[in-house]
């Protein structure tokens, strides 16, 4: 097997693979970085999820399914995993400003793909933070699962989010 390896094909062909594999890293500084959407043939539908905080730094997650059969409910979990280290490891926790989420049908190279724009916030003022805004979050979270699953079509899922984002 080795033997194999060392040849200029096996060789090419493991060159190849470690270069496919590279990618930026999954969590990046908002300002100085670029949405892994802009630009990319099959745009995502991104919806805001909360106001940014004046001067606070903003963060860029983003995850992509390596098959059209994985969901975009697992990768969005996946972000929001590595958003939430990105913040515990500075003592903090996750604040989501701005989801942009592919679209389906997810065939062709349009695999499932999650991009966050998230703050970090101290716990405490976090804690504080309950309320209506929160509120709307979760309930937008759960329309999007529904949509997501198959429960909801994206017709419906626009009206009840454009109730969902009127109310005050």
């Amino acid at each position: 097997m080795i033997s194999k390896l060392r040849t200029p094909l096996g060789l090419a062909s493991i060159a190849t693979l470690l270069a496919a594999c590279a990618s930026a890293p999954p969590v990046q500084p908002a300002r100085t970085s670029k949405s892994e959407f802009a630009g990319a043939v099959y745009s995502g539908q991104t919806v805001e999820l909360d106001k940014p905080t004046p001067g606070a730094e903003t963060f860029r997650a983003f995850q992509q399914g390596s098959t059209g059969f994985v969901s975009v409910a697992s990768v969005r979990a996946n972000v929001e995993r590595l958003a939430s280290q990105h913040c515990a490891r500075r003592g903090q926790v996750v604040r989501p400003v701005q989801e942009t989420a592919s679209t389906p049908p997810h065939v062709l190279g349009n695999f499932p793909r999650v991009e966050w724009l998230f703050e970090c916030a101290d716990p405490r003022k976090a804690e504080r933070q309950v309320g209506p805004d929160t509120d709307k979050f979760a309930k937008l979270e759960k329309l999007k699962k529904l949509l997501d699953d198959g429960a909801l079509t994206r017709q419906e899922f626009d009206v009840e989010k454009s109730k969902l984002l009127a109310l005050p």
